[in-house]
């Protein structure tokens, strides 16, 4: 902090750099060295949540593909479907117009 910036300035300039609260990440439960997040994709996985002081542990995956939807949020299987369209109405019968 520069003696000539004001608090209020140099707060909002920290408050940029903090990491929010609520954030969440996961941690492999596997001994060793914490490696890429493809690595043992069967493995469970621990969901940790940032308080703005600690790691708090949220709950447990199963594997790889469950902890990415509880990370990103996605509800059910993640498999993303068109929306529903209704058929095509069909030409009324009869006699066709002449252009």
């Amino acid at each position: 902090m520069d003696e000539d910036e004001p608090l209020a300035a140099w707060a909002a300039r920290r408050e940029q750099r903090l990491r929010p609260v609520g954030q969440l990440r996961v941690v492999r439960l596997t001994d060793g060295q914490q490696r890429g997040a493809h690595v043992t994709p069967d493995g469970p996985r621990l969901i940790v949540r940032w308080d703005g002081y600690q790691w708090l542990p949220e709950t447990v995956a199963e594997d790889y593909a469950a902890a990415q939807r509880i990370l990103h949020g996605i509800e059910g299987d993640g498999v993303r479907r068109p929306p529903y369209s209704a058929p095509r109405p069909r030409k009324a019968p009869g006699r066709h117009r002449r252009p």
